[in-house]
């Protein structure tokens, strides 16, 4: 029973990859038997288009057709023209009529990479006439049939076969996040006891900022359903924002610990710390929890407490004197980690305010789910 659970899990754990290898595979098999129902010259190109258009979300699979149609249609029109305009009825002939075609074309996608299938176009729409014996027209014809095809069919696969929210992805992505940013925090935290070592920051600095990259690329996928009026979901940038204000946040905080404080100061300021070091954690991580859930922020009250603590023996030590005697490098980072915590508390009540968004939105149209 428990190598059962074990197996479900570890399947669910894999459902989305899961779901775009079944829809690849659909895609595939149906622009095939499509392709030679209807007697297309090259069935291959609808399924390669098939499987270059069927992405992990419906976002993703729209960009994708669409750039690979704008790249198709492109080079065959160009290519075409080409052809045309200049007899290639010898070998040298051909060659010539190829680079004039190609060059131009593979300029465009060294610039532009979303129409790097038009060089390709080009060279097919040039190159197939003298094996199938077919006009340049009749073959630029059916390219851009060919990739019609396989893009239809990739995009309704794509929405109707286990169909993948680009949103959905987001928050999961923004939960991840979250995660890293809790343990990351306490990472820090541990480094004003003992400082931390520049390597390790960057460790720290860089796999949050590469989740956020990847966060943000998602991103563009759930504003592109947006825009196709594919789900009612709220827009995904001001999460983005709220988290990449927190990043700053740890950045703030990763300066000022790599140099301990000093001793004097850590002993007062242990306990307020200590809460601190539970309480921003435990906010990230429910905040990321109720994302998935869909449920409303989380309470700021522990870390609101912990922060008013923090603040209080601050406080305490600048009317004890303690402050007047830190060198200037010790006293500004000092106090740059209560800035730090100040502004974490700010942006905090924004990503609040985004979980909470997110969870009184409507359920995206249609049959897009990502459960």
């Amino acid at each position: 029973m428990r190598l059962i659970t074990r197996f479900w899990t570890r399947l669910r754990h894999y459902r989305v990859q899961l779901g775009l290898a079944f829809r690849v595979t659909i895609a595939a098999l149906l622009a095939l038997a499509i392709a030679q129902h209807l007697n297309l010259r090259l069935p291959l190109w609808a399924v390669m288009t098939a499987i270059v258009v069927t992405q992990v979300s419906v976002g993703r699979s729209l960009k994708a057709m669409i750039n690979y149609l704008s790249g198709t249609l492109g080079g065959a029109v160009y290519a075409t023209t080409v052809a045309v305009l200049v007899p290639h009825s010898n070998e040298i002939m051909l060659l010539v009529v190829l680079a004039i075609a190609l060059a131009p074309l593979a300029l465009v996608a060294a610039t532009n990479p979303s129409l790097n299938v038009a060089p390709i176009t080009a060279a097919i729409v040039i190159l197939v006439p003298a094996v199938t014996h077919a006009s340049s027209v009749a073959s630029a014809f059916d390219r851009v049939l060919e990739v019609a095809l396989g893009g239809v069919i990739g995009c309704v696969v794509s929405f109707f076969i286990f169909p993948v929210n680009a949103h959905r992805l987001v928050v999961e992505a923004a939960a991840r996040t979250l995660n890293q940013m809790a343990r990351a925090f306490g990472e820090l935290l541990q480094g004003l006891k003992q400082g931390l070592d520049i390597d390790s920051l960057h460790r720290i600095q860089d796999h949050i900022g590469q989740a956020l990259a990847e966060m943000e690329t998602i991103g563009k996928e759930a504003e592109r359903e947006r825009s196709a009026r594919l789900i009612m979901e709220p827009a995904t940038r001001p999460l983005l924002s709220a988290l990449l204000r927190l990043r700053h946040d740890l950045v703030m905080i990763g300066r000022v610990t790599l140099v301990p404080l000093p001793k004097p100061f850590l002993i007062r300021l242990q306990s307020p710390l200590h809460q601190i070091e539970v309480a921003v954690p435990n906010y990230l991580r429910r905040s990321g929890a109720a994302l998935l859930a869909h449920r409303k922020a989380p309470f700021l009250d522990d870390v609101e407490l912990a922060l008013a603590a923090y603040a209080a023996e601050v406080t305490a030590l600048r009317s004890d004197g303690f402050t007047r005697t830190l060198p200037d490098d010790d006293a500004e980072r000092f106090f740059a980690l209560g800035f730090a915590f100040e502004q974490m508390h700010q942006n905090f009540k924004e990503l609040g305010d985004c979980v909470t968004e997110c969870a009184e939105s409507p359920k995206p149209i249609g049959r897009i789910v990502a459960d």
